[in-house]
């Protein structure tokens, strides 16, 4: 099989030499070059014909971000990963570059207790995400889930009812990763301000990088974006983003649901992780709920996907061809859990046609409140 040839930029030597190092160690990767800055960059891209480019962030002479703009003008399909620090610098420059075009990024290890550690937590984190980026596919193998019952990947479904898609649905959850930037920032415009019911969200990233992200859809969006706060109630118009470095879960209360934060080992070798949010949604809404799976690699969500399914909630997954790594959406996809699998720029549109059409099909008694919050007129 044909090597992975990545190009390391990056000004430190010794961060060269560790991601060198990391990489090299694995039998499908093989580093083509390394660069000081951007500019250096830049000119050693055509020369060693690289398949993915580990960016840092901040250089000399030419940073990341005026690096990648001239990149993805002249290879605007050549996978980039961001290497960036864990710092608020460091979450807001990640985010401009990926609304720039970086398809992904990487933190830096920051206070892990040693350097073997550190370079163990880049090597999980980065040699997964540039396999993907490179079309290599995961095969579709479950891991174990002691939370939930073990299902096969291509077990024959209950048929759903001739009237299923016209239930009443109360709460919208979403689960992201690779890409998810970029794809809440085209999904969330799409969103009315009167959206009846509150959406929840866990999109895979560190602490700091979630308020960053919380913050730019509230500037994008009708709705009100937030970063999760325990204790918080669900309103409608109000979408939450579960914090880095915490499960977020849903609580149920005398007139609806509430925040709940935790700090429980990794699911997936995630924390957030879409499965601890979308099971809370199975066991607080149960078949009024519609879980959205968007782009991402790894299976996170298959599982809490299918305690929906068979809850009786609805599921829409993002396709193939919209997705930036088509790992998460084409496990539940695959394993016929979604009533459908639609590109990104339709998902809003079917969210709220589907939200709709609950409504209409079972109205409400005057004076209900709707997704916890508005109304009924």
């Amino acid at each position: 099989m044909k090597k992975i040839r990545v190009l390391i930029v990056d000004d430190s030597v010794v961060i060269r030499r560790l991601v060198t190092d990391i990489l090299t160690g694995d039998p499908g990767i093989e580093v083509a070059g390394v660069a000081a800055n951007g500019r250096i960059a830049l000119e050693k891209i055509p020369q060693v014909n690289p398949d993915i480019v580990i960016l840092d962030v901040e250089m000399p002479e030419m940073d990341g971000l005026q690096a990648l703009k001239l990149l993805r003008k002249g290879y605007p399909r050549l996978p980039v990963i961001m290497f960036s620090t864990l710092t608020e610098r460091g979450a807001t420059t990640t985010m401009d570059a990926l609304a720039l075009g970086a398809n992904d990024y990487v933190a830096k290890p920051a206070n892990v207790g040693s350097a073997a550690l550190g370079m163990e937590r880049v090597r999980q984190d980065l040699i997964p995400k540039i396999k993907a980026l490179c079309g290599v596919r995961e095969p579709l193998r479950l891991s174990a889930a002691p939370s939930a019952a073990p299902a096969l990947m291509n077990a024959k479904r209950s048929p759903r009812a001739a009237h299923h898609g016209q239930q009443r649905i109360d709460i919208v959850a979403i689960g992201v990763s690779t890409g998810g930037p970029n794809a809440l920032a085209e999904l969330m415009p799409g969103f009315p301000s009167g959206f009846p019911v509150p959406i929840v969200i866990a999109q895979h990233m560190p602490p700091i990088f979630t308020r960053f992200l919380a913050d730019r859809l509230n500037g994008k969006t009708e709705l009100t974006v937030r970063e999760g706060i325990a204790g918080a109630e669900l309103r409608a118009g109000e979408a939450w983003i579960a914090p880095g470095d915490y499960h977020m879960v849903l609580g149920k209360t005398a007139i609806g649901a509430r925040i709940e934060l935790q700090q429980e080992p990794p699911e997936n070798s995630c924390r957030p992780a879409v499965d601890m949010l979308f099971r809370s949604v199975a066991k607080v809404y149960g078949a009024a709920a519609l879980a959205v799976i968007l782009t991402g690699m790894g299976q996170d969500g298959y599982r809490g996907c299918e305690l929906i399914y068979n809850a009786g909630g609805q599921i829409l997954a993002q396709d193939e061809a919209s997705s930036v790594v088509w790992g998460m959406p084409r496990f539940v996809a695959q394993a016929g859990l979604a009533d459908s699998v639609l590109p990104l720029k339709q998902i809003a549109g079917e969210i709220i046609r589907r939200v709709a059409a609950g409504r209409e099909a079972a109205p409400g008694r005057k004076g209900e409140t709707l997704g916890h919050g508005y109304l009924r007129r």
